[in-house]
């Protein structure tokens, strides 16, 4: 396991190293199913990067990578995705609960704050999650659904 200069505990991310199913609920339609997304080690472990791929025109395809910004004191994901949209989210995992959360403006206009709420199933093999919107970082609300199950590889470093 790596450690950061924080000793932050990089090597807890690879829980969610693997292939994975991605399932969105939009509010009043039904799951969107058939994306995948792969969480891999860049070599040297130091980073863990994410594509993604969505079949559907509502939700982009994109990138992200994760690692500990030694700066914030924190992990971070710096996302990338088909439409053009470049963000940065603080990141907390602590091998149950996954939040990314965007609160002040970055690399795009901070027209809303945004969070990912995810929660492992205690088997490791789900990850049902949230994204939330606000306007004052006090009162959330619900924007969609977004799931990941386990198709391949193993939860390690837990």
């Amino acid at each position: 396991m790596n450690q950061d200069a924080s000793g932050t505990d990089i090597g807890r991310l690879g829980a969610i190293v693997g292939e994975w199913a991605i399932e969105v609920t939009f509010p009043g339609g039904p799951p969107l199913t058939g994306g995948t997304t792969t969480f891999e080690w860049m070599a040297g472990a130091r980073f863990l990067i994410q594509r993604w791929e969505v079949p559907d025109p509502n939700a982009p395809d994109g990138v992200a990578i994760i690692g500990f910004d030694e700066l914030r004191n924190t992990l971070v994901q710096h996302y990338f995705d088909s439409r053009g949209v470049a963000r940065l989210y603080e990141m907390t995992f602590d091998g149950a609960l996954w939040t990314l959360t965007r609160t002040s403006e970055d690399f795009s206009p901070l027209n809303f704050l945004q969070r990912y709420r995810g929660t492992f199933a205690d088997d490791g093999q789900t990850i049902s999650g949230e994204w939330e919107t606000s306007s004052d970082g006090e009162a959330w609300e619900h924007d969609f659904d977004l799931a990941y199950i386990r198709r391949a590889g193993e939860a390690v470093g837990t």
